[in-house]
């Protein structure tokens, strides 16, 4: 009934279309019955319903939807982001877009390098931080800040594809950084020389890391004669240049064509390799707190969301391991380190002493340390034994003959 009554007033607003149909006939004929003339009328009529009924619905407007908020459109705080440019490309511009579409949270990044982040934070500007390094107990601008480790990343030694050089040793990368090396013949390459690059400053995140694994010092001073700003440049330098050398991250290269990551010890960079470890120069990625700032709550709630499904897979699309499906490399971390410290120095990893070593640097109390540290003392005694022994054996013919000479 509904819908009949709504058509009515469209039907009452058609006879003006009808009426010039009717008024030509009758004016051509004046013989016209009665009754015919009375049918036309009723025919017209007839049609014009008809028409009516067939027309458009759409002389009732439609009503209009209610209106929906945007997609995506942020509802909570916003939060500033701040820190290196590894992060940012790596993986915090594609996190957070996907976190304000799914939780309606916006943060805003400001990419410039590894310190300003972290001491944005500590100022107060910064809600959060990112870092491929932990805290640096060198620097009171650090104290009062937090570092969480969500992922883990590959450090991945890069040069140009015109570079026939495919693997580097741990000593190759040891010896390039200290300027022991500076051809790229010494590494199986052509006879050119070898152009190390890295980025400015050495509590850089990526350069940090790097060096505390090779020279188990963060801020090493190396023999690098080219800087730049951030590894967005350093790669672009990279690319151009044959005989350049330089360390970015797995996050950011991997599928650069205009790369060449190399191999470390035989061992391809990859999600795989360093999920199992055996690509040895991984480390954790970090974001950096306070606690006591006014949106510490809203930071933790991005930092437990990357313990999601989606933003784990979001994280491993870019490459990167998240960090609680890599805590076995927590685990394997002393061991790791140790077999850094025996190729650097040319000793092999079964030696007690060059493991204690490297154990005492990292973990000086552990169970482990203690263990190396009374089998290198073991060993120590023996080979000091093995060498009186030796001496022994030596000194016994001199005072044979001494004794001869005497009873002469």
């Amino acid at each position: 009934m509904a819908a009949a009554s709504w058509l009515m007033p469209a039907i009452a607003a058609e006879p003006a279309s009808a009426k010039p149909a009717t008024a030509p006939a009758a004016s051509r004929s004046t013989d016209t019955k009665p009754a015919t003339a009375a049918a036309r009328p009723a025919e017209t009529k007839a049609t014009a319903a008809t028409a009516e009924a067939t027309k458009p619905a759409a002389t009732k407007p439609a009503a209009k939807p209610a209106a929906k908020p945007a997609a995506g459109k942020a509802t909570g705080p916003t939060l500033v982001w701040r820190g290196d440019i590894a992060s940012a490309r790596g993986f915090m511009n594609e996190l957070t877009k996907q976190y304000e579409r799914e939780k309606k949270v916006r943060i805003q990044l400001t990419a410039f390098s590894t310190i300003s982040g972290i001491d944005a934070v500590q100022q107060g500007t910064a809600d959060l931080a990112g870092s491929l390094r932990p805290h640096y107990p060198k620097r009171n601008e650090e104290s009062g800040v937090t570092f969480i480790p969500v992922a883990w990343d590959g450090l991945v030694m890069i040069t140009s594809p015109a570079n026939p050089v495919t693997n580097l040793s741990l000593k190759d990368i040891w010896r390039a950084y200290y300027g022991r090396a500076d051809n790229w013949k010494l590494f199986g390459g052509n006879d050119k020389a070898i152009n190390m690059v890295a980025v400015a400053g050495p509590l850089d995140g990526v350069e940090y890391a790097l060096r505390w694994l090779i020279f188990r010092n963060g801020d090493q001073r190396v023999a690098v004669p080219r800087v730049y700003l951030n590894t967005a440049k350093l790669e672009e330098a990279i690319a151009l240049d044959p005989g350049g050398l330089g360390v970015s991250t797995l996050s950011n290269t991997a599928g650069n064509p205009k790369l060449r990551l190399l191999n470390v010890e035989g061992v391809v960079p990859s999600t795989a390799s360093v999920r199992s470890g055996s690509y040895p120069l991984y480390t954790p990625v970090y974001i950096a707190l306070r606690e006591d700032s006014p949106n510490a709550a809203a930071v933790k709630d991005f930092i437990a969301w990357l313990d999601t499904p989606s933003a784990k897979a979001t994280l491993i699309k870019r490459q990167l391991v998240p960090y609680a499906e890599g805590l076995a490399l927590k685990d394997g971390d002393e061991a790791r380190l140790a077999l850094i410290e025996s190729k650097v120095n040319e000793t092999p990893l079964a030696a007690p002493a060059a493991t204690a070593a490297a154990l005492s640097r990292v973990a000086p109390t552990s169970p482990l340390t203690q263990e190396a540290k009374a089998e290198a003392s073991e060993s120590r005694s023996k080979r000091a034994a093995a060498k009186k022994a030796k001496a022994d054996a030596k000194a016994d013919p001199k005072a044979d003959a001494a004794a001869t000479a005497g009873g002469g």
